[in-house]
């Protein structure tokens, strides 16, 4: 009966310290994640302040930040008028 015993709590101890071990692990793992840096730049004071990356090139982004050149390229993908001639030949294009 006393090696049963023994037996028994050494089982016990061996399962319940695995199982301590294994939440302990499940808990690290799961307070563990990544963080990226933030590449939108619509939340970047840094990118409204920098010089359009293309200003040398194209000479319509001449003055333009790094944010409203990105806007400009996102208009010009959608084909959203960039001048007032161009809205307002739109607005009779209809009539």
């Amino acid at each position: 009966m006393k090696k049963d015993k023994l037996q028994f709590l050494l089982v016990t101890g061996v399962t319940a310290a695995s199982f301590f071990m294994l939440v302990k692990a499940y808990k690290k793992r799961q307070n563990t994640y990544w963080v990226y840096d933030d590449h939108d730049l619509r939340n970047s004071n840094v990118a409204d302040k920098r010089e359009s990356p293309n200003a040398d090139v194209d000479p319509a982004e001449k003055g333009l930040s790094e944010l409203d050149s990105a806007y400009r390229a996102e208009w010009v993908s959608i084909g959203y008028p960039q001048t007032h001639k161009e809205i307002e030949e739109n607005e009779n294009w209809n009539n």
